[in-house]
């Protein structure tokens, strides 16, 4: 797993974009309109993290999860110890300050099933809605890894599936009583916020996984510069899906074709940065696997907990640098993932053996 030390540095640079994402309305009088757009569109950071985790879970677990009752268990109380306790930590520090949550805790928060609500998925702490797409991807992981070992056009046609059943689903709810906790309801909702809807992120990575465990890489082998077009292409499709934005407070993807350029052509480009960071020798690969940037990606998770929202906000009572407390935010977070996070999973790991 040595080569893929860049992929965990990878990691940093999507948390980065969704910071600057968050904070673009802080310099939005001080940067070109041109710079702007792109910051506007970092959202499309998520982007990343959702093919990147698409291409190691079905890489690390294609096999093993399906194997045994027992086997999937283990698997997914893995993933959930490596999401859920520092998750958990940040959401109860949040209920249990009376100037933000007040003890009025959830059981759609700490179980993120608010994720697949557009009311509450932004109650708590709001970028953890993401989370809620990356839990529902870890327990149907093994089942579509199955699926594509028999045929790609099963995978396909069960992903396929899963969107038209969460779309009528919400949209049957709204006939019967409006869905008034608008669960899988508007369309835009479950395309922008939920697996069913983004799942063509996930699939980007685990065809790529497939290809490198099957040894099919030839055209992976017959493209030149692979990292090189990769970053252009993510930075490019960014800025085109940028075009579409109606004025600086909007997005491009609440275009169509801008909501088409982020979820079927920048997976395409990532999955390509991600072959180059794993088979091309460059300045990239060595940049992305350098000790600091390998630490910034395991601590990744941790950092994007904290950049917004209740721990940031907190932060803010306290001290605001000028670089939006970006550094502090995260020094923070290293010492969250190697006093509490990194020690919890390995605890559980053992525990689980």
């Amino acid at each position: 797993m040595n080569r893929f030390n860049a992929l965990t540095g990878f990691r940093c640079l999507a948390a980065c974009l969704v910071f600057l994402h968050h904070n673009r309305k802080y310099w939005r009088d001080q940067l070109h309109p041109e710079i702007l757009r792109l910051f506007n569109e970092f959202h499309t950071g998520v982007s990343l993290f959702f093919v990147l985790s698409g291409f190691l879970i079905a890489y690390t677990y294609a096999d093993d999860p399906m194997r045994s009752g027992k086997s999937y268990s283990r698997y997914i109380l893995l993933r959930l110890a490596r999401i859920m306790p520092l998750y958990w930590l940040v959401l109860t520090a949040y209920y249990l300050d009376p100037a933000f949550g007040g003890m009025k805790f959830s059981w759609l928060t700490y179980s993120l099933f608010h994720g697949f609500s557009d009311k509450h998925n932004l109650v708590g702490i709001a970028q953890a809605w993401s989370l809620s797409a990356e839990m529902m991807f870890y327990f149907l992981a093994p089942l579509l890894c199955l699926l594509q070992r028999k045929h790609v056009f099963y995978l396909l046609g069960s992903l396929l599936f899963l969107f038209l059943l969460a779309w009528g689903a919400g949209a049957y709810w709204h006939y019967l009583d409006g869905n008034p906790e608008r669960f899988f309801y508007p369309l835009r909702f479950i395309l922008t916020g939920t697996f069913p809807g983004r799942s063509a992120e996930f699939l980007a990575g685990m065809l790529l996984a497939a290809a490198i465990r099957n040894r099919r890489t030839a055209w992976l082998e017959r493209t030149r510069f692979k990292t090189l077009i990769g970053f252009l292409g993510i930075f490019g499709v960014i800025y085109c899906i940028g075009l579409f934005e109606p004025d600086l407070y909007g997005y491009g993807r609440d275009h169509a074709a801008g909501r088409i350029l982020e979820l079927f052509v920048l997976p395409v480009f990532v999955v390509l940065a991600l072959a180059g960071l794993i088979y091309e020798r460059t300045w990239l690969q060595t940049f992305f696997s350098s000790k600091l940037l390998v630490l910034l990606g395991n601590a990744s998770f941790a950092f994007y907990l904290v950049h917004i929202s209740y721990v940031n906000l907190k932060l803010r009572q306290w001290v605001l640098m000028p670089d939006r407390n970006f550094i502090l935010l995260w020094i923070i977070s290293i010492v969250l993932y190697l006093a509490f996070e990194k020690p919890i999973y390995n605890l559980c790991r053992k525990k689980l053996k």
